[in-house]
């Protein structure tokens, strides 16, 4: 990952974000040494889990799901009149 140091952040900050925004974070730093870390939000951390299928075999669909419902939903709106 890319170093800055914080006076060429501050002078360069609009094209900075802009690459940002791209999915290219950057690393500011003062006097050599590490201070932030500047990533675009929607890119996910190194080492985040992902989002997607957090809860994948946390839950069972029933087998007659697509059928749940249906004496009731008949007798509802007359699906035997």
């Amino acid at each position: 990952m890319r170093m800055i140091n914080i006076h060429e952040a501050k002078t360069q900050l609009s094209r900075l974000v802009d690459e940002a925004a791209k999915g290219e974070s950057f690393i500011i730093a003062k006097a050599g040494k590490p201070l932030v870390q500047v990533t675009a939000l929607s890119a996910p951390a190194s080492g985040e889990a992902r989002r997607l299928g957090f809860m994948a075999g946390r839950f069972r669909t029933p087998d007659d799901f697509d059928r749940m419902g249906d004496e009731e939903i008949e007798r509802l709106f007359g699906a035997d009149e």
